[in-house]
């Protein structure tokens, strides 16, 4: 795994007509490539395939209706993974919003579309970056489209960070639901 904090810098004009600036620093950080996660939620795996993602007008609506929210499937990356002809399970990226910036992420699912890991490959919030330790991840393992998969139900916020915490879970949800849909039926 790597580490690389890249400082970013944002400014922001005052009110109008008030001189001055204001200047708050905000921390990116890599954790893990798309490739390092897949190694590392994937261990045995020889291979990844990439899978489309092509949903139906049907799935779309159904993915909506249980998971809460509009589909996104435009912003999934789907992999299968595989030991020789044998199918371990499905990898898939998203991104989804934390307070301001964007929070990359990888979920695993095995054939069975369970959660088998959650990984967050790039945080750029200054704050709520607790969302990346193993205990927090840790609540969605087992859990499929028929789990709650909601902050507060069957996942655990973490104060500071409730935001990055909502907006992951529903993107988890909507893998679940997606991989029950999409990629577990094959």
């Amino acid at each position: 795994m790597r580490y690389q904090p890249v400082p970013i810098v944002l400014v922001c004009a005052a009110a109008v007509g008030a001189p001055g600036m204001i200047v708050t620093k905000a921390f990116a950080a890599d954790y893990l490539s798309a490739a390092e996660a897949q190694k590392a939620m994937f261990p045995g795996a020889t291979g990844f395939e990439p899978v489309p993602l092509t949903l139906s007008a049907d799935q779309l609506k159904q993915l909506a209706e249980r998971a809460g929210g509009p589909a996104k499937p435009g912003a999934w990356r789907a992999w299968q993974a595989k030991q020789g002809d044998k199918t371990l399970g499905y990898f898939v990226t998203d991104a989804v919003i934390g307070k301001f910036e964007l929070i990359n992420y990888a979920v695993a699912l095995n054939t069975a579309g369970e959660i088998s890991g959650v990984e967050i490959l790039t945080y750029r919030e200054s704050h709520g970056y607790e969302v990346r330790n193993k205990p927090w991840r840790a609540q969605f393992l087992g859990k499929s489209a028929k789990s709650a998969l909601r902050v507060g139900d069957d996942i655990n916020n973490i104060s500071g960070a409730t935001l990055s915490c909502t907006h992951l879970t529903d993107g988890i949800r909507r893998i679940a639901v997606m991989a029950q849909l999409a990629l577990v039926q094959r």
